[in-house]
């Protein structure tokens, strides 16, 4: 006697209910990739940091850095593409997510020291960089002062090169008003912000940033991060072509239509002073287009990484 496993037989049915979502969790993001979520500790210059991290995949060394606040599930959505082509590391940087909240000022300096820290406890000698919004500054700033280390760049949103005073008091209090108060509405507003199409925005993630943000010593960790939105701090480090001209790495500038950090004039101010990079423009996405635009995200970090060629 044959017998059918009545799931699988549903799920051939086309009259068996609407299709499935694109998307359903982070968990059913990553169900069908073999990956590895750790806790790495890492050595810094002022004392050592345990880091959340997740790796998956096999290739050429990648590693994906989240914005202001975030957390390695911004990339949830891309880990398993990635990881066909790539060995990918995701983690949450020091002060964000659930790696170690020390009590110290997050400067660009401080979170680079922690991705270098990182990439000697793993035993990465050379790696691409990829980063969002305060990602993309940290992995800039990276290649300017760790040559060595850094293979291709690409700065996703990188935000607010012109270091525009409104923008940083957005950022600031948006972020502020979640972390004081991580109800659902407030987060989900703030989460809102990295949209273009708000309907994306999930409970899930929602709630997984709320609970990101009510961790205790949380609102003193998001303060030290929100410095880098005080002028006189930010100037230290701001974006400026006495160091973005030392990015000798061939550089992505990842930009999209609708990011409200920035425009393409701040995008044409970067390649004036990138000795070596291209730009594409992904349509229809806001802050994240790692989570909007998924395989437009994906195959430009192929062409540009593993060929060297301008995304089409």
């Amino acid at each position: 006697m044959t017998t059918v496993d009545s799931a699988a037989s549903a799920g051939q049915n086309s009259s068996a209910g609407p299709p499935v979502p694109e998307h359903i969790s982070i968990w059913g993001e990553l169900g069908d990739v073999a990956h590895t979520l750790q806790y790495v500790r890492v050595q810094t210059k002022e004392g050592e940091v345990r880091t959340r991290v997740l790796q998956a995949g096999t290739g050429p060394e990648l590693i994906l850095l989240h914005g202001t606040g975030g957390h390695l599930e911004a990339y949830a959505r891309d880990i398993a593409g990635l990881a066909q082509d790539f060995h990918v590391t995701a983690y949450d940087m020091v002060g964000h997510g659930w790696s170690a909240l020390p009590d110290r000022p997050y400067t660009i300096d401080v979170l680079v020291d922690h991705l270098i820290g990182l990439m000697d406890a793993l035993g990465i000698g050379q790696a691409h960089l990829s980063g969002e919004s305060l990602g993309g500054w940290v992995v800039a700033w990276a290649a300017a002062h760790y040559p060595e280390r850094v293979l291709r760049l690409v700065l996703n949103t990188p935000g607010n090169i012109a270091n525009k005073p409104g923008v940083m008091t957005r950022m600031r209090d948006s972020t502020m008003a979640a972390v004081r108060d991580p109800s659902d509405a407030t987060v989900r507003r703030r989460v809102e912000f990295l949209f273009h199409h708000k309907d994306m925005v999930t409970d899930e993630l929602v709630n997984l940033r709320r609970r990101v943000y009510s961790q205790p010593g949380f609102l003193r960790a998001i303060t030290n991060t929100l410095v880098l939105q005080d002028p006189q701090i930010r100037k230290d480090y701001a974006w400026d072509p006495s160091w973005v001209s030392k990015v000798d790495a061939p550089t992505l500038l990842l930009w999209t239509s609708h990011d409200p950090t920035g425009g393409l004039d701040e995008a044409q101010l970067l390649l004036d002073w990138l000795p070596d990079a291209r730009l594409h423009v992904i349509q229809d996405a806001g802050h994240w287009p790692q989570w909007e635009k998924v395989g437009e995200f994906l195959n430009v970090h192929r062409r540009w990484l593993l060929t060297g060629q301008d995304p089409i």
